[in-house]
């Protein structure tokens, strides 16, 4: 790039690569071309994630009177309902937006790359050229991946439609705010790129799906409360490092409202809170998911000391740990298995919620 700032024909051919053509009709052209309201199109606009412009402002191109048109085909389908276009547009516009901003900086880091190779300034819009298409066909192709998973995960699934029995996981890094401040920003980026991608890696392997992170942490849903558990036992170990803060993971299992690639439910709270109350590097869970595990002889089921948490009075929780390999039951492991039973035979009144508490299933609330 050139330090004394970008060249205004550079910029307008970037314009015209990445936006289909030059910016020449304004929001209420683009809305009369459609034929939608103003009114609408603005919300669909902000709903994607981008600011206001001037009425007489020529900000658009075609491009965008073509994906009016397709929402409008969307609707007129029956797959999209009219009252949730803006819903769509707004999860559509939080994916991609993230997306296009590490797609950003590898083209601004392959552009740094090509110059000092070259020894000099390069093309910027050729270099564009040949990575656009590049993008979009793995965007593309690992769109269409996710989406016949999801299909497969749907099909399969004992309940149609959006609520479904699921475990629900979150994992977050203890002490993240404090180190954070300490660390410069390359620093900072390395480590949660790091996070990510181990949390990624182990969540895959064990059939999880990644629901969303958000820097310090990770909330991951999987079908099978086994699967769930060992994602959960597995992380801590596979992020450990000597110059990494520790992490500490929890579980919950039960009926999850999927939508828009997001989940909803107590559940995701009740995960959440275990996760507070858990010590770095092990795994607390509820207890419908501790009865999934009970008397499989891979775990170690115990509850601990009921304590009150925002949103439960008198909250359960349970460690769950991997029994030693080759390790033979004796005879305070056979009372202690005993007494997991009794609890778990006993009332629930550890997924009991202070009905003081009105929360909408936010897994990031504190």
């Amino acid at each position: 790039m050139d330090p004394a700032g970008p060249d205004p024909d550079v910029r307008e051919s970037l314009e015209r690569l990445l936006l289909g053509g030059p910016r020449r009709l304004t929001r209420l052209e683009v809305a009369a071309a459609a034929g939608m309201p103003p009114e609408r199109t603005q919300r669909l606009w902000r709903a994607l994630g981008f600011p206001d412009v001037a009425d007489d402002d020529p900000a658009f191109t075609l491009a965008d009177v073509g994906a009016l048109a397709t929402v409008s085909a969307l609707i007129d389908s029956g797959f999209v309902e009219p009252g949730t276009e803006a819903s769509i547009a707004r999860a559509t516009g939080q994916a991609l937006s993230r997306l296009a901003d590490w797609q950003t900086d590898l083209l601004a880091a392959a552009l740094l790359r090509q110059g000092r190779d070259a020894g000099g300034p390069v093309d910027v819009v050729a270099a564009a050229e040949t990575l656009l298409p590049l993008l979009a066909r793995t965007q593309d192709y690992v769109w269409r991946r996710h989406l016949a998973a999801n299909v497969d995960r749907l099909m399969s699934a004992d309940a149609p439609g959006d609520r479904r029995e699921l475990a629900v996981g979150f994992a977050d890094l203890v002490g993240y705010t404090s180190r954070s401040r300490g660390m410069g920003g390359r620093e900072l980026g390395a480590m949660v790129e790091a996070f990510e991608a181990t949390a990624t890696e182990v969540i895959a392997r064990q059939r999880g799906r990644v629901v969303k992170t958000v820097g310090d942490g990770v909330l991951y849903t999987a079908v099978s409360a086994v699967d769930a558990v060992e994602i959960g036992l597995t992380l801590p170990g596979a992020w450990e490092a000597e110059d990494r803060p520790p992490l500490r993971v929890g579980v919950a299992y039960g009926p999850v409202l999927t939508r828009l690639g997001d989940v909803y439910s107590p559940v995701v709270n009740l995960a959440s809170r275990l996760t507070s109350l858990a010590r770095p590097g092990t795994l607390l869970a509820d207890r419908v998911l501790a009865g999934h595990l009970r008397g499989l002889r891979q775990y170690r089921v115990r509850p601990l000391k009921r304590v009150s948490v925002r949103g439960y009075d008198h909250l359960q929780p349970w460690l769950v740990r991997r029994r030693p390999p080759g390790e033979e039951d004796n005879a305070l492991e056979s009372m202690l298995d005993e007494m997991a039973d009794d609890v778990l035979a006993g009332d629930a009144e550890d997924d009991v919620r202070d009905d003081r508490e009105d929360d909408a299933g936010n897994p990031h609330d504190g």
